[in-house]
């Protein structure tokens, strides 16, 4: 019985050792055992050594593994490529899985989710496409640099040909110039004779002038004392026409201090003010009896003077009884 128990324990480890060593095993593969997966599908010419257990990788994240890689003869041996992703990861028609290579070789699988207009469902074939590795981006890069090489050496060809036409061009007119200090000499030896011509002609002119301003020396003198005279004569009138109007302006302030004439009246006397505040206040009078009485002034025939006295007096006794009823 003993044997036959630890056979047992030995069995039960052994199964258990098993069992931890197949969980492992996948777990380093990028299994999730404690997670919900959902299966989609992307269909390649060409997988480029894809293996299965690469990552599959949403903005950087590894949000699942490659689970299965299939070739399809019925269909130009193109390769089926099945990858498992986390089921809280949303596809829809327009994601992309594209096959990427880093630089030590690795791969793996990006996807670019984009816009989502109808979700897929699991086991939905997404749009397959291939990232450029760096020896196509070098040899696409390569292509304008070659041509602007190219065209490069055909300018420098241009400008090398150039240079040769034009050294033949500079030795002719090197050639020229070795008669051109002859000629030069004479030119100056002329230009010096007529410099010394020149120089007296501007000596004499020189003269003359200096003679001329010698002679207006008077004349300027006379045109300036005349100009002064000129000046004085303007300020004198002007000075003239306003001792006139300050005599005017002064005979009409004497005729309004005399107090003959109606302006004067006005600024020295107060009988129109006085005149104006007694119809002031018999317009307030007038006014006051109107807010009162305007029975007074708006019945049809009017009232005469009794009776007008005679309600006026009614009114003063009612007053007089109003203000003892109060007492």
């Amino acid at each position: 019985m003993k044997n036959r128990n630890k056979e047992v324990m030995i069995g039960v480890f052994a199964t258990i050792v098993l069992a931890l060593l197949y969980l492992g095993w996948y777990f380093l593969k990028g299994v999730d055992f404690f997670s919900s997966q959902s299966k989609y599908y992307a269909i390649y010419d060409n997988i480029d050594q894809l293996a299965v257990s690469n990552p599959v990788l949403v903005n950087g994240y590894p949000a699942g593994r490659v689970s299965r890689i299939q070739i399809l003869p019925a269909r130009q041996n193109k390769v089926m490529v099945e990858f498992e992703i986390d089921a809280s990861v949303v596809l829809g028609d327009s994601t992309r899985a594209i096959l990427n290579s880093d630089f030590l070789g690795g791969k793996s699988i990006l996807l670019n989710i984009g816009k989502i207009r109808a979700q897929l469902k699991p086991g939905d074939t997404l749009l397959a496409e291939v990232a450029k590795g760096l020896t196509e981006i070098l040899a696409e890069s390569a292509v304008p640099v070659a041509d602007n090489l190219q065209t490069t050496l055909r300018k420098f060809n241009l400008v090398i040909d150039n240079l040769a036409i034009s050294s033949k061009s500079l030795n002719t007119i090197l050639a020229k110039m070795e008669a051109t200090p002859d000629i030069l000499n004479g030119s100056l030896q002329n230009a010096s004779g007529k410099m010394d011509l020149l120089s007296n002609s501007f000596k004499a002119v020189a003269d003359n002038l200096n003679t001329t301003l010698v002679e207006l020396k008077p004349t300027l003198a006379n045109f300036k004392t005349l100009s002064d005279s000129l000046k004085r004569i303007e300020l004198n009138k002007t000075l003239m026409k306003t001792q006139q109007t300050l005599t005017g302006l002064n005979q009409t302030l004497a005729k309004l201090n005399k107090g003959d004439n109606t302006a004067s009246k006005l600024l020295t006397e107060d009988t129109l003010y006085v005149n104006l505040n007694k119809l002031l206040v018999s317009l307030d009078r007038v006014t006051k009896d109107f807010n009162n009485n305007p029975k007074h002034f708006l019945a049809p025939l009017g009232k005469s003077q009794k009776k007008i006295q005679r309600d006026k007096k009614r009114q003063g006794e009612e007053q007089k009884k109003a203000v003892a009823t109060k007492k």
